[in-house]
């Protein structure tokens, strides 16, 4: 190796009066936020989703919100991206009466695209701007049914030009290392120094890049029923009574909200599809004030009788905000009852400020509280 000072002088980036990184020899870094906006704009907005079928047309208008980061780190032609953004794209529906045309106007959310999970479709949420006449749900179906899957099919377009080097891909071919007459690709005349490692401020972000003071949920649980069957316990109020033995109130509109376990639980319903799909703000009263988690259960039936449920709780705090009682004791009398709450209140009450259980509580919750009460109450397996 040479003596410090004495190496070849082409590798040394800020010693050239040009500033060249040669051949992207030294890890570079390239921001893609402008560039991603102005992609995925091109590639969202003026879409036609319906062109006058069933006397409705529908069609995207624009990105009217792009938030978050996206970047590249390249060396040698090796492209890492990176990104965690958020978009809104806005969509209008026309359809004609008798009394002339009647317009709707919504919006498609996708609240999380991320490179962790490119090889994943994003949620997408549709909503109606405005009151929620037939008209507007009539839009909003036909929207998820056909706008959905294409907004999707644009936005893994980006995926794939992001994982290619987005605004780098052209930078990236020309300065690939030339080859000389004969076909040889020129070498450095020396072999000074092992190359610089890739900034340890950008390396690819652990798994689950959660929000700092965050984290997610993620689990699978298994049914012998049918997917409308515990679709129709999780969304009915009665039902709930009946397997934690506490009040609870739901409603099974989307918008509407809920509570459960006397209040301690609440929240408000994004999407539903029945047997298919609940999608939810939700949160614990002991969390800040304004601090809701998102919940997404998908229901499948590989089989008659089989249901799998995959649950997503995204944002969940670290941390609570202050100690937190139950109002008051259940009044049913058997000891049963007694030994639920007393569980309920272990599990899912936090006991002072800045308690850091709050994700494994919450996570037990869910399969003890919840879906194993579920399983024991209804008969659908252990």
């Amino acid at each position: 190796m040479a003596r410090y000072g004495e190496g070849d002088k082409r590798w040394i980036v800020e010693e050239r009066a040009d500033g060249t990184n040669v051949h992207n020899w030294h890890w570079a870094e390239r921001d893609c936020l402008e560039w991603s906006r102005a992609r995925l704009s091109a590639l969202l907005a003026g879409l036609t989703v319906l062109d006058g079928e069933g006397g409705l047309t529908i069609r995207t208008v624009a990105l009217d919100k792009l938030d978050g980061e996206a970047y590249v780190n390249i060396r040698k032609g090796k492209v890492i991206p990176g990104y965690e953004l958020s978009l809104t794209l806005s969509w209008e529906a026309e359809a004609a009466s008798e009394s002339g045309a009647a317009k709707v106007t919504g919006a498609a959310e996708v609240p999380y695209l991320a490179d962790e999970n490119a090889d994943e479709d994003p949620d997408l949420r549709v909503t109606v701007r405005g009151d929620e006449t037939p008209l507007a749900r009539r839009a909003k179906d036909a929207f998820l049914a056909r706008g959905k899957p294409l907004v999707l099919e644009k936005i893994r377009e980006f995926v794939v030009a992001m994982a290619k080097g987005g605004p780098a891909k052209d930078e990236l071919e020309s300065k690939k290392t030339p080859a000389k007459a004969g076909g040889a690709a020129a070498a450095p005349a020396k072999k000074e120094e092992a190359p610089a490692p890739a900034p340890a401020a950008k390396e690819k972000k652990a798994k689950g890049k959660d929000k700092e003071g965050f984290k997610t949920i993620e689990m699978t649980e298994k049914f012998y029923c049918r997917a409308k069957d515990i679709y129709e316990i999780l969304m009915d109020e009665n039902r709930w009574k009946g397997f934690t033995q506490s009040n609870a109130r739901i409603s099974r509109e989307v918008g509407g909200e809920f509570s459960l376990f006397d209040g301690s639980i609440n929240g408000i319903n994004e999407e539903l599809q029945e047997g298919k799909l609940i999608a939810q703000k939700w949160r614990f009263g002991s969390w800040p004030d304004g601090l809701y988690s998102s919940v997404r259960l998908v229901f499948d039936e590989p089989e008659s009788g089989v249901t799998i449920i995959k649950l997503k709780q995204t944002d969940v705090p670290m941390e609570d905000k202050y100690v937190f009682i139950t109002h008051h004791v259940i009044a049913f009398g058997s000891t049963e009852t007694v030994s639920l709450v007393l569980t309920y209140m272990l599990l899912l009450c936090y006991h002072r400020y800045g308690n850091s259980t709050v994700v494994e509580n919450t996570e037990r919750g869910w399969k003890e509280l919840i879906f194993q009460r579920i399983r024991g109450v209804f008969g659908f397996g252990i």
